[in-house]
């Protein structure tokens, strides 16, 4: 195998480029993106991903999840292939580069290779993961969580939005229900190249981010119980609250959080508040908690503690709250020798680098399950994600994928 050199780079412009062609699919109200999962949006911007993977050379296939794997032969018909890539949903205010840069710097990859006339032994698979985000169907990472053989396909196919709508449904209606039985191929490796979506990369001052680990996290769903009645004639002492209970246990999160510094995360995301009237006292609140920590006692005893202290909040107000656990993943420990691969590739470069904790969940943490699996991250403007003003620069979407294509590369093994 030939070792590629170091002035061996991607095409910077050709990627952001794409970046931008991708972020008109699903514009958001302030500059972002609101392409959820299996909407029409994911559609058009699955099939323009499709479009240009079968323009470089790539054949699709497609699982029964609407997982996308876009194949690079390699010139071993046996050797098992290296994967690479992350998803192209959205949250309904999302950024343009959230999973997007993971997708496209992997496409731009195998541009780069096919301009050069690269072979590898091993093919390489461009992949776009189904429902990474969640958002629109819980749990996030729901499609590698299938592939991984962390959920079942029909409990999958079940997940209901908003409006009722389930996951199998919706594959079906914008047409990405495929032949292959998920999690039925096998992996060399994995790579996921994403924006760190938080602050230590652009405060440390480096380009890349080794990931060495990723966050466990418990998504805990609640629903507190009360009696709806009109604000302006209901005595406070008779009142049954049920928003303020979701406060009380919102100021729970915060506290449980603080105690575990400073590996610990909480706070209450998403909340639907009924009959949401402003002049009747709610009577029913159902809202998300999102505990994170590296550790994976720490992280189960926060939910502990939640689960025990929220009764006790209810009762003294005379309501009812019940807790589900609606999604869950242990701390990841990410291949050592793929993790290598990152940190060799950051420093043949010359780009800055440290190793870091992903604070986020991802597809890759799932994926590392079933076989060896290493992330690459990118600063991001203020560490800021899940929101429109994301940002990112040109020179960091080029050092992060130089270092994915480096990466790849070591794992997929050059042809002389």
């Amino acid at each position: 195998m030939t070792a590629p050199g170091k002035n061996l780079r991607i095409d910077a412009d050709r990627l952001w480029d794409a970046l931008m062609e991708m972020a008109k699919i699903g514009p958001g109200v302030a500059g972002g993106n609101n392409r959820q999962s299996l909407t029409d949006a994911d559609n058009e911007g699955r099939k323009l991903f499709q479009a240009w993977c079968e323009a470089a050379g790539m054949s699709m296939g497609v699982d029964a999840m609407g997982n996308m794997f876009m194949t690079r032969p390699g010139t071993d018909p046996d050797a098992l292939p290296v994967y690479v890539g992350s998803h192209l949903d959205t949250q309904p205010t999302g950024g343009k580069y959230d999973g997007v840069l993971g997708v496209l710097g992997a496409l731009e990859l195998v541009r780069t290779l096919n301009d050069l006339n690269i072979r590898t032994k091993r093919p390489i698979v461009v992949t776009n993961w189904t429902n990474e985000e969640g958002t629109r169907f819980a749990p996030a990472m729901l499609a590698s969580g299938v592939f991984a053989g962390v959920h079942d396909l029909d409990w999958a196919y079940e997940r209901k939005d908003a409006e009722g709508r389930t996951v199998g449904d919706e594959l079906k209606r914008i047409g990405w229900v495929g032949e292959e039985e998920v999690g039925a191929r096998k992996m060399h490796a994995m790579f996921e190249l994403h924006i760190e979506q938080g602050p230590i990369l652009e405060a440390e001052g480096k380009d890349i981010g080794v990931v060495t680990h990723g966050q466990g996290l418990w998504w805990l769903e609640v629903t507190v119980t009360g009696k709806e009645s009109h604000t302006g004639s209901t005595p406070m002492p008779m009142r049954r609250n049920a928003g303020l209970g979701m406060a009380r246990m919102t100021e729970l999160v915060h506290e449980i959080a603080m105690k575990h510094q400073p590996r610990a995360v909480g706070a209450i995301g998403h909340c639907d508040v009924h009959p949401n009237s402003r002049n009747v006292i709610p009577g029913k609140v159902v809202f998300t908690v999102d505990f994170r920590s590296p550790d994976r006692e720490t992280l189960d005893a926060m939910k502990a503690e939640f689960e025990a202290r929220v009764p006790g909040i209810a009762e003294d107000l005379g309501l009812t709250a019940t807790v589900e656990a609606v999604g869950h993943f242990d701390p990841v420990t990410f291949d050592e020798t793929c993790v290598k691969a990152v940190r060799n590739a950051a420093e043949k470069l010359g780009y800055s680098h440290m190793d870091i904790i992903s604070g986020a969940g991802h597809d890759a943490c799932w994926v590392n399950k079933v076989a060896p699996t290493a992330m690459i991250m990118c600063p991001c403007v203020d560490g800021l994600s899940h929101n429109e003003a994301e940002e990112i620069t040109r020179e960091w979407a080029q050092a992060g994928a130089d270092v994915l294509l480096h990466a790849v590369l070591e794992a997929a093994e050059i042809v002389d």
